[in-house]
């Protein structure tokens, strides 16, 4: 089920499922990185005797893991539109002007697109909704994604 033709003057829409893999991709790319913070955090409070007893304070972990996220994904933005992951899959984010995406898109983006999820994929089914089909996080940032055509 794809949505209706888009402009024929904008470049291609990918569909959702190039859009998933990427995720994937990357989210194998930002778990390590998870990983590394979280051992960081255990060094500093120290270690835990049994899974009970937390050492390292849940807020500090979450920002942490946030501040991994943005700047993961602000860096790839910012630089060139595409994450390893969107490049794998030929994937590129831009505003709707057509240049790079800016930091408020960018925290937009990961805020909205991270309650898209925790709202059961809400955000994402959204992309099959009338009139504007595109996801909550494209809306609300004022980003889309856009296939990349192959290279010769």
């Amino acid at each position: 089920m794809n949505p209706p033709q888009e402009d024929p003057d904008r470049e291609p829409s990918p569909p959702l499922w190039r859009h998933l893999l990427a995720m994937v991709y990357d989210s194998l790319l930002i778990l390590p990185l998870f990983m590394a913070a979280a051992a960081l955090w255990v060094s500093v409070w120290g270690p835990t005797e049994n899974a009970l007893v937390q050492t390292v304070p849940p807020v500090v972990q979450w920002l942490s893991w946030g501040i991994i996220l943005l700047l993961f994904f602000g860096l790839f933005w910012r630089k060139n539109g595409q994450t390893l992951g969107m490049q794998a899959w030929r994937l590129k984010l831009i505003s709707e002007d057509g240049k790079q995406p800016t930091w408020p898109q960018v925290a937009t983006r990961l805020l909205v697109a991270t309650l898209s999820l925790t709202a059961c994929g809400l955000g994402f089914i959204w992309k099959w909704m009338p009139p504007r089909y595109r996801y909550w996080h494209d809306t609300l940032s004022r980003t889309r994604l856009i296939l990349v055509p192959k290279r010769d």
